[in-house]
């Protein structure tokens, strides 16, 4: 990549910064992070971003959660791709036309005016300031078909990355508050939380990087939805990813077994089976310990 297309990267993730919106890098010319825990580490911090950018040109990722930021992904079908028979009808052939169908279901008008992303797919990002009290995290499929979130936990590729030679280009405008009838759609359902906040202030007390490390595993296990099929894998990821700070010795392993038990009860997985999960993953976790960042880095 030129040296004119790296002076760029590091143009828009300070400005994306400037907007309020935490940034972390991206591998070069790809979608996956080029950090751990990026959620934790992303920043808004100018000098931070220069020492990261300045030295690779990293694509640019957006935390949505610290962002506080709903990213509407309106995606393209994949070729061969079958229609569901739920949307099998004349006028839908991608996410786009989804949203319009969905939003003439609820009597609303296509949220077509806030900043959004063109993506190298030719799909699109809508951009929304979550609303104060909600409580929206990723979800594929839940507004309907080829349509995917990006919320709390979740991090979307931003304007001016580069994949295969092809940039994400943004069609600026206000950043609009996300819709109250998509709203009620995403937010999560009431259901019983177990609280969490003592042993996390246990945590805290020794460090702030691991309980927010905690927090943010404790939080995909919470997201894991009764009847997605993917609640045991969340869980197995959550309890490896805590092993490494139990193996490296950051987290007290009696403490992390608690907070994911309380967790995975509170998402209804069967004890004994979730306490298989809890104990297969920590161990294998604690076999590849975590070092801690140094203080301040983003990369």
């Amino acid at each position: 990549m030129s040296v004119v297309a790296s002076a760029d990267l590091l143009r828009s993730a300070l400005s994306h910064a400037a907007r309020g919106w935490r940034v972390f890098p991206l591998r070069p010319g790809d979608k996956r992070p080029a950090i751990r825990d990026w959620e934790i580490r992303a920043t808004t911090d100018p000098a931070r971003i220069r020492r990261a950018w300045s030295r690779t040109p990293f694509n640019i990722g957006i935390a949505c959660g610290p962002s506080r930021l709903v990213v509407i992904d309106l995606d393209k079908p994949k070729q061969g791709a079958a229609q569901p028979a739920g949307w099998n009808r004349p006028g839908i052939t991608d996410g786009a036309d989804v949203l319009a169908a969905v939003a003439e279901q609820h009597g609303a008008e296509v949220p077509l005016g806030t900043y959004s992303v063109q993506t190298t797919s030719g799909g699109e990002h809508l951009y929304f300031t979550a609303l104060p009290g909600s409580r929206i995290r990723n979800s594929a499929g839940r507004l309907g078909w080829l349509i995917d979130v990006r919320a709390a936990g979740g991090y979307v590729v931003a304007a001016s990355s580069v994949i295969r030679s092809r940039r994400y280009r943004a069609a600026e405008a206000e950043v609009e508050a996300l819709p109250d009838w998509i709203a009620k759609q995403l937010d999560e359902p009431d259901r019983e939380a177990p609280n969490l906040d003592p042993l996390l202030d246990v945590v805290g007390r020794r460090s702030r990087y691991v309980a927010a490390a905690l927090r943010g595993e404790l939080d995909a296990v919470l997201a894991a939805h009764p009847g997605s099929g993917r609640r045991n894998d969340t869980l197995n990821r959550a309890a490896f990813a805590l092993g490494q700070l139990v193996g490296a010795g950051l987290l007290p392993e009696g403490l992390a077994t608690a907070a994911l038990a309380e967790a995975s009860a509170a998402i209804g997985l069967p004890p004994r089976e979730a306490h298989a999960t809890i104990r297969s993953g920590l161990i294998a976790g604690s076999q590849r310990p975590r070092r801690l960042p140094a203080a301040g880095a983003v990369e």
